[in-house]
């Protein structure tokens, strides 16, 4: 089906449908794997596959510079961003240090309020629905929402603000993580160590929280990945 006849399914929503549509077909492309980190995406390709002209095509690249997954070279085009060994390393190391010190704030005086932990919550059971019905899409944005639902609980807005771009630039290497975890361990694995988390966070336990992120397994199945890069 083409973007045009998809937006006739949902009544021709406009130009800005069509880029949405884009979006969201090359990040599930991206995310799960179809496209790999450092493939070229060639303009006039996608616009044959996806039946859509270059102008949304474009505005959906952007959408995805922007979120991490794509880069812009200079005349060279675009392509699913690749990042170093050191880059991944890094990051996560960043990722870490950012969540240990938001765990550190919300939990200075017991258990964080009842409202930032039903974000929590929300997101935790977004990740059990999706990995239940294999859906990879969902559960690698399920994963992000948890991961700011855990920051967010320290109500602290800079830090949130810090965050968040170090998330959306690992959202690639954590849903490649969450893909290989698959492959040799049950499917609900990830959901059952985020739903551990969550409960450490309700108790109000700080060690019990910090442990559970040390468990996290943040880089455990991407040595395929640092090798080729």
């Amino acid at each position: 089906m083409t973007a045009e006849s998809e937006l006739a399914d949902v009544g021709g929503l406009g130009a800005q449908s069509l880029v949405e549509l884009a979006a969201r077909r090359l990040r599930a492309e991206i995310l799960s794997g179809s496209l790999a980190p450092g493939e070229r995406l060639v303009e006039e390709q996608l616009t044959r596959r996806f039946g859509t002209s270059r102008a949304p095509l474009r505005e959906a690249l952007r959408l995805l510079g922007q979120q991490g997954l794509v880069e812009h070279l200079p005349r060279r085009g675009v392509r699913v961003t690749r990042l170093s060994p050191t880059d991944i390393d890094e990051l996560f190391g960043l990722r870490d240090v950012l969540e240990r010190f938001a765990v550190d704030l919300a939990l200075g005086a017991g258990p964080p309020p009842a409202d930032r932990l039903a974000e929590l919550e929300r997101a935790t059971a977004r990740i059990e629905r999706a990995s239940a019905a294999g859906e990879t899409l969902d559960q690698a944005e399920a994963h992000r929402e948890f991961h700011l639902a855990l920051v967010g609980l320290a109500g602290h807005q800079h830090l949130l603000r810090v965050y968040e771009p170090v998330i959306l630039q690992l959202q690639l290497y954590m849903a490649t993580n969450m893909r290989r975890e698959a492959e040799v361990r049950p499917a609900t694995s990830g959901a059952q160590r985020h739903r551990r988390l969550l409960e450490a966070v309700a108790s109000g336990d700080h060690d019990a929280v910090v442990d559970a992120l040390g468990a996290h397994g943040a880089r455990t199945y991407l040595a395929p990945e640092l090798e080729g890069s």
